[in-house]
């Protein structure tokens, strides 16, 4: 009889868990859908910004294209969608931290919940640093080395892929420090092991500025340097967050 009632308070604990998670992806998609409501009239002043960096740029006599006959529209609509789930984040993160909050340990909550913030915030100033600084060198170098003889003129569908790839791609690469900070804390390694891995991590991040940035030395850089100088910060919050544990440890056992 035991038994049976601790097989259905489990069953009971296990679909409350699931009612937990269904509330709080109602809710995170509840958010996405109201930002996405919010933007779709300003759709097509959104996709004029989101363009502004080459078409500021373009030859006289050179516009955006749109090759498919949905395109006008879909395009635009794609965009609004996809800086509602951007800009959605926070909420659908907080969602995320409410449902598994609960079954973290004091300790781990005090580490993770800055983390969280901390990889949001880093995630949209990777975005900003490839729409204010990569994006007018990117299109910039396109544009010049065009044959002559060759207009430019880009389909708007395939400019929103390339640029929502590049965003991803930096707001990425912005996390360093996070993935830096977690592998410490974490003990995958130790901050002394990192910082004798400082000529590869520079080697590293100017491969990956090669990859995704034209082929240039200043581009190249300023995706390296930043990337370099946030492997830097991270290791900076590692020894910090070190210092703090032992201290804390130091505490609990007096």
């Amino acid at each position: 009889m035991n038994e049976n009632n601790g097989n259905e308070d489990k069953e009971l604990s296990f679909l409350e868990h699931l009612v937990e998670l269904r509330s709080r992806l109602l809710k995170a998609c509840a958010a996405v859908l109201l930002v996405l409501l919010i933007l779709l009239p300003f759709s097509r002043k959104l996709y004029a910004t989101l363009a502004a960096p080459l078409t500021s740029i373009l030859p006289e006599g050179s516009s955006m294209i749109a090759i498919d006959v949905a395109s006008p529209f879909l395009t635009p609509f794609k965009l609004a969608l996809l800086l509602a789930l951007i800009l959605s984040i926070p909420v659908v993160i907080y969602q995320l931290w409410a449902f598994v909050a609960p079954a973290l340990y004091k300790k781990e909550k005090r580490l993770a919940k800055p983390l969280l913030y901390s990889s949001v915030f880093l995630f949209y100033a990777g975005c900003a640093f490839a729409y204010f600084v990569v994006f007018p060198l990117v299109f910039g170098f396109f544009t010049r080395v065009a044959p002559e003889g060759v207009t430019v003129m880009t389909d708007i569908s395939k400019y929103l892929d390339f640029v929502m790839t590049l965003f991803l791609a930096f707001g990425i690469a912005f996390e360093v420090p996070i993935a830096t900070i977690i592998l410490v804390a974490t003990g995958m390694t130790t901050v002394e092991k990192l910082s004798k891995m400082r000529a590869y991590v520079l080697v590293g991040a100017f491969a990956m500025g090669m990859l995704l940035t034209p082929p240039d030395v200043i581009s190249q850089t300023l995706l390296a340097l930043p990337m370099w100088l946030l492997f830097e910060v991270g290791l900076v919050m590692s020894r910090i967050l070190l210092k703090d544990r032992e201290s804390q440890a130091g505490e609990e056992q007096e």
